[in-house]
């Protein structure tokens, strides 16, 4: 599908990006560009790797000469670049919306300007409802992207967006803190054991944005169906599968800009949206500014459309948590003793 094109990943230093790599190292592709801020983790993967068709660019989605650079001869643009930790966005909100407002738009600039065929972003389920600095910049990037895919010919670029839950054991996720903390033999430190978070891996995710590189039209957001579990339920799974019965859990209060239950799929956009097998498609909005043009939506789905919650999707108990934790590279090895962090 990827043969013979090069790709380029915005924050490919993440767990996305070594996702993707590793995904497509295996493959005929012709180049995979690495593009991010950190040259320490430029070095630790090309070291990791040792591939010659990985190649490192240093750069911000801030600054458009470093993304020009980057992209010139790119085929495909994988956009992962982002702040992305709740609380540091609660505190520098700015920074949010230069990275993920105006970094995104940067990226689709330069994306259309040098002839990218194709633009996946990814996005969060904070960005739905938002009450928080990530999540409001995130839901203005969705906008940034739906509004730019309104004006390219689509015959020359594809832009589209994919959303996701919680991504398990990605980099500063609560999977690996909790792991840390059992094995250091500290309290696992819940906020408040009824919040509940979707649970996807990093190959589902891959396999997300895949999905929308195949399927995706102009303006499109795709969202994968997930199931979801309790914090007290995670870390059950986990005090269990490490042996530690008397594992003590302290409870420690709800961080800045947290939510009890997050949404993957809003009760509007469920009324327009088209389920595909494991995903749903949100289209775009397609009236103008006159509003000449209106959607029809029969009286019954208005009726019975409802947010995708992760409230309401299947809820994993303790053993089906721990089936899906053992999918993790990252379980695997700290159970055998070899790693206590992620891969990235």
């Amino acid at each position: 599908m990827l043969d013979d094109i090069t790709l380029l990943i915005t924050g490919g230093t993440g767990s996305f990006g070594n996702a993707v790599a590793r995904r497509f190292l295996k493959t005929r592709v012709k180049e995979i560009r690495i593009f991010s801020r950190d040259e320490k983790k430029q070095d630790d993967m090309r070291k990791r790797y040792q591939d010659n068709k990985l190649k490192f660019f240093i750069g911000d989605v801030r600054d458009r000469d470093s993304l020009t650079d980057a992209m010139a001869g790119v085929d495909y643009v994988f956009h992962a670049a982002a702040l992305k930790q709740v609380p540091s966005c609660e505190f520098f909100p700015l920074e949010a919306v230069k990275t993920n407002v105006m970094g995104t738009a940067n990226v689709l600039d330069v994306a259309v300007r040098l002839g990218v065929r194709r633009a996946i972003c990814l996005s969060t389920d904070k960005a739905v409802y938002p009450v928080n600095a990530m999540g409001i910049s995130k839901a203005m990037m969705e906008k940034v992207i739906i509004a730019k895919s309104r004006t390219v010919d689509p015959e020359k670029i594809t832009i589209c967006c994919t959303r996701y839950g919680n991504v398990m054991a990605s980099r500063g996720s609560v999977i690996p803190l909790f792991v840390r903390q059992i094995l250091d033999g500290k309290p696992i430190t819940i906020t408040d054991p009824e919040m509940t978070r979707f649970m996807m891996t990093l190959d589902q995710a891959v396999d997300l944005v895949l999905f929308g590189y195949e399927h995706g039209r102009n303006g499109d957001i795709f969202i994968q169906k997930a199931p979801a579990a309790t914090l007290e339920v995670l870390a059950r799974a986990l005090i269990e599968m490490f042996e530690r019965p008397n594992h003590p859990i302290e409870l420690i209060g709800t961080r800045h800009g947290e939510k009890k239950h997050e949404t993957l799929l809003s009760r509007e956009e469920f009324i327009h949206a088209e389920e595909l097998d494991s995903y749903y498609r949100i289209p775009p909005d397609l009236r103008d500014l006159n509003y000449s043009k209106y959607m029809e939506v029969g009286e019954e789905k208005i009726n019975t459309a409802e947010d995708y919650t992760s409230d309401s999707t299947e809820r994993l108990d303790v053993p089906q948590m721990q089936e899906l934790l053992l999918q993790l590279d990252f379980i695997r090895s700290a159970l055998a003793g070899n790693s206590t962090e992620p891969v990235a």
